[in-house]
């Protein structure tokens, strides 16, 4: 495994046009691939953020191809880097939702990893009054751990709304996380309560890189998103961050400080409770 290597998150303020969000990931990807990021991860809905919440479901694709998985095998092979695409609407047997699916391609195009976004975003903000119903378009997906080998040690995959659910990271842990990557779509009012504790926190407390990428702007369907992609350290320092507009965030990891810690801090090992075997 490398030892020191650099990873990109891309923030976007997406739309309702599937190929204008493929063309602005395009360059986004380009660019973290120029400024030597050799993983690369995309926010969730990165291609699709429709004026209704039914156009992801028109959408939809055929697990293993369509549009947006085409892209993102193309783009992985042809770069030579590894590809977190975000979220990718799937058909799922209800003809009426998707799946938000997060998929990881190696640098030679071929996906090694699909996590199905378990935790929904079913909320009322009290301050704003807004409510959010993600479930009546996206079906669940079941309560399996994704988390795969990679040249830059064991990687995680979760979506948005999952970082509040700290059980499920310690389940990726217990299967040997270093790194996790989240893509994220947070309001811009959840935002700015809780995203950046969040984000630390995971990274805090499994002693692991992590890697939120945000959508961060104004979106045609009157929804503002937070933004505030970061790339954060096992001690929860971050690295880079991009508080808002769309770009890219680009950090070098470091094993070492990895291993370092969780030697000399052994957090990890002094659980008493939930420790998973296997």
């Amino acid at each position: 495994m490398a030892g020191t290597y650099k990873v990109a998150a891309i923030q976007m303020a997406s739309g309702p046009n599937i190929q204008a969000n493929l063309d602005e990931a395009e360059r986004s990807i380009a660019k973290a691939v120029d400024e030597g990021a050799a993983l690369v991860v995309l926010p969730e809905n990165f291609a699709i953020m429709g004026i209704s919440e039914q156009d992801k479901v028109a959408a939809r694709e055929t697990d293993g191809q369509g549009q947006i998985q085409d892209f993102l095998t193309s783009q992985s092979a042809r770069h030579g880097v590894w590809l977190v695409g975000g979220t990718v609407p799937l058909e799922c047997p209800d003809p009426h939702k998707v799946y938000a699916a997060c998929m990881l391609f190696n640098d030679q195009g071929v996906r090694v990893a699909r996590y199905d976004k378990m935790h929904l975003f079913d909320v009322k903000l009290v301050d704003s009054g807004d409510s959010y119903h993600e479930s009546e378009t996206i079906e669940s997906g079941s309560t399996e751990v994704v988390v795969a080998d990679t040249p830059f040690g064991r990687l995680g995959l979760a979506v948005c709304y999952d970082l509040r659910f700290p059980e499920l990271f310690r389940s990726m842990l217990d299967r040997g996380m270093e790194l996790v990557a989240v893509p994220s779509a947070f309001t811009a009012i959840t935002g700015r309560a809780h995203w950046e504790c969040l984000v630390r926190a995971r990274a805090i407390e499994n002693l692991a890189f992590v890697i939120a990428a945000a959508q961060g702007g104004y979106h045609l369907n009157g929804r503002a998103t937070y933004g505030d992609s970061m790339i954060v350290d096992p001690w929860g320092t971050v690295l880079d961050r991009l508080p808002s507009g769309s770009g890219v965030v680009v950090a070098e990891l470091d094993r070492s400080l990895l291993e370092t810690t969780r030697r000399n801090f052994p957090t990890i090992v002094h659980r008493r409770l939930g420790r998973e075997e296997g």
